[in-house]
């Protein structure tokens, strides 16, 4: 009887489904535990949780998902976690009071918004050090153009309401704009054709055409809007509405509202996997995530620390020793973005999209200036490094392939 119990178990252990391996991790600041959940978003569960500033408020994330930038409302400074350790590895003093921040897209450079010092200062990431300022009054949130050259800044300063813009290679505040209600939270697109932004009391998201500083539309939501999004692969705008407690889908070719999904309560936050699949809501109200799948709206929870704000999630890396990777190019954007192979390996893109693209890279490597739908293009590399590439016809698209020793 021992020996068929013992059969019997062998057998049930063969056919039980295996945990899941490791997925990207997302990053969820606690702004009351003074924390950072880090979420196993395949598994769905916490794996460390890692002790910060207080007042985690803004976040930003490289691109490589391997730095992600933490800043501490209630004191003077940003914390950095290296994300291979889940630890905090520095500490910067930048001001008293900073709320939002944001990377240039080579990742260079950090802009944070200095709250209750009226400025906004750059943070050299190779160095890690201050390397200057400018005056905003009471900066809130900032983001940066996806060429680069410019940044918005929410101002709440009493009664002077505001977007300042933000020339990046004169490191100067060139215009701002006026307004009626405290802006809240302000993002743009992820092609950089709009900005979008919410505003206290007001139940619509603004649309901002960069190119004349007019808003063009506005998006009707619940009461409370915060948060407004356009990420790269998805289909969809979002928005988090805090007074319904839910997430908000909208067509950015119409800006019409097209679908609503309830998460928890007060939801403050967003961000997707680098896939455009899936959204990850915080939940400040109910001190959890919501996992929104955007194509059916099926949800599940992860339950966090105290009062979830800010999130990032890690991009789909393709880390491997193979020597040969593919991206795809569809729904204007590479996928992945960012992939790494050994050294001595190529990459292969395909066209998948409608229109026609091109490869330029940064290092002066040889590309294509046009690739037609169905068609693809090769290339070796056989040095390590990092290799920024984007595309020749829409220069908004962007790629990096990291190479490694063999």
């Amino acid at each position: 009887m021992k020996s068929l119990l013992m059969v019997i178990t062998f057998i049930l252990g063969l056919v039980q489904p295996a945990l899941a391996a490791p997925g990207a991790k997302a990053y969820v600041a606690n702004f009351k535990d003074n924390t950072v959940s880090v979420i196993d978003t395949e598994n769905r569960k916490v794996i460390a949780t890692i002790p910060v500033a207080a007042g985690p408020h803004g976040m930003a994330m490289t691109r490589d998902g391997a730095t992600v930038y933490v800043s501490g409302d209630g004191t003077s400074s940003i914390d950095i976690i290296d994300t291979a350790v889940d630890k905090v590895v520095k500490t910067i003093n930048v001001g008293k009071a900073p709320n939002g921040i944001a990377l240039t897209p080579d990742n260079k450079l950090l802009l944070v918004t200095v709250y209750d010092e009226n400025r906004v200062v750059f943070v050299d990431t190779a160095t890690r050090t201050l390397t200057g300022a400018v005056t905003v009054p009471k900066p809130h949130t900032v983001s940066i153009s996806p060429d680069g050259k410019f940044a918005y800044v929410t101002v709440q300063e009493p009664s002077h309401f505001a977007l300042a813009l933000i020339d990046l290679p004169t490191r100067s505040v060139v215009r701002t704009l006026a307004l009626d209600k405290t802006p809240r939270d302000g993002e743009f697109s992820f092609d950089g054709k709009v900005f979008y932004f919410t505003q206290a009391g007001v139940s619509s998201v603004q649309v901002l055409d960069p190119t004349s500083d007019k808003i063009v539309a506005q998006i009707a939501t619940g009461v409370s809007p915060h948060f407004v999004g356009y990420p790269p692969r998805s289909e969809f705008g979002m928005i988090v509405v805090q007074g319904p407690g839910e997430l908000s889908l909208f067509d950015p070719k119409t800006n019409q509202p097209t679908r609503s999904i309830a998460v928890g309560k007060q939801p403050h936050w967003a961000a997707t996997s680098a896939d455009g699949k899936t959204t990850y809501v915080t939940n400040e109200g109910s001190n959890d995530v919501t996992v929104v799948d955007l194509a059916t709206g099926r949800t599940a929870t992860i339950p966090v620390g105290n009062a979830p704000r800010k999130v990032v999630v890690q991009p789909a890396t393709m880390l491997s020793d193979k020597s040969a990777a593919k991206v795809s190019i569809a729904n204007f954007a590479f996928t992945p973005a960012e992939i790494a192979i050994a050294a001595g390996g190529s990459v292969t893109w395909s066209n998948d999209d409608g229109a026609p693209h091109g490869l330029q890279y940064q290092d002066g490597g040889k590309g294509t200036d046009l690739l037609l739908p169905g068609a693809s293009f090769s290339r070796r590399f056989d040095r390590p490094g990092t290799y920024d590439y984007k595309c020749s016809v829409h220069p908004y698209m962007t790629g990096r392939v990291v190479v490694h020793a063999q």
